[in-house]
């Protein structure tokens, strides 16, 4: 049976962190969290074995691992860059194309799309999973939403709000935060002990995942209470799939930001769409 390779986000943490020797500036790069991309390294290293690179007082070293690893890696992905380039769907003309996250495909486009199609039949949507800075340069998408801090988020990229944290459950799920697994959403600066220092203390995470979309996902499904975006819960909590778990609030350090060509009619409708189907459910402030 062959051997199954490591994901692909562990190896591009791992080659940008080795170009720059700085796990804050491949964060930076990639759009991640230092913290996010520090804990896929180390994920890959777990994996192999190996340690790829010495942690110093000043910074990264790679090991002797790691400099045999880095031409291995930085081939191949540039050779996927190069494919994606040539994947073309025809005439851009009544094309529009947006570049998001798939949680934010999944869970803030998807259930409205169907509205904004019917608002203009004629127009084509193309939708591009982006996570990387690099993969929206790539896209050149007419509409990009990412997910970051204000300085990932771009320069002239507006916020989406709400951005606050709410604590969600499967309406099927009895029981409150004490009595419930907990969800974590790892990488990102604000998570479950952040509102245990707002608003009270809870038992430590029993499951993790990488992304708000998938920790959002577990708990509709009835695994636990996910701490996640009120913004991307806004369908599934109108919809019933979720619920408020605590009525308490926390600020994200991170959000996301939307960009759009502006010299392109059809992203001008779908931002003024976008934002006009948006609403700031009633919260109660964080505890403090």
């Amino acid at each position: 049976m062959a051997k199954s390779l490591p994901p692909l986000g562990w190896l591009r943490s791992f080659e940008a962190a080795a170009r720059h020797l700085s796990f804050t500036a491949a964060a930076e790069e990639i759009g991640l969290t230092q913290s996010a991309v520090s804990q896929q390294v180390k994920s890959l290293e777990t994996r192999l074995g190996v340690p790829l690179f010495m942690r110093q007082a000043r910074g990264l070293a790679l090991t002797d691992a790691g400099r045999r690893l880095l031409p291995e890696v930085d081939a191949p992905l540039h050779a996927l860059a190069a494919a994606m380039d040539i994947v073309d769907t025809g005439s851009a003309k009544n094309l529009l194309t947006i570049a998001a996250s798939v949680s934010v495909a999944h869970w803030l486009i998807a259930p409205r799309l169907p509205d904004f199609q019917a608002r203009f039949p004629g127009l084509r949507v193309r939708i591009y999973s982006a996570i990387w800075p690099d993969d929206f340069h790539s896209t050149r998408a007419d509409v990009e939403i990412r997910f970051g801090s204000a300085r990932q988020g771009g320069v002239d990229a507006e916020p989406l709000l709400p951005n606050q944290l709410i604590a969600l459950k499967s309406p099927n799920l009895s029981g409150d935060l004490h009595d419930l697994p907990l969800i974590e959403a790892v990488g990102t600066s604000s998570g479950w002990q952040a509102w245990a220092k707002l608003v009270g203390s809870t038992p430590p995470p029993s499951l993790y995942t990488d992304t708000y979309g998938m920790a959002l996902h577990l708990a509709a499904h009835g695994n636990g209470v996910a701490l996640v975006s009120e913004l991307l819960a806004d369908h599934a909590v109108k919809t019933g799939m979720v619920e408020r778990a605590h009525p308490a609030s926390i600020p994200s350090h991170e959000g996301y930001y939307l960009s759009i060509a502006k010299d392109k009619p059809e992203a001008l409708e779908f931002r003024e769409w976008l934002l006009g189907g948006l609403s700031l459910p009633e919260t109660e402030p964080a505890a403090v």
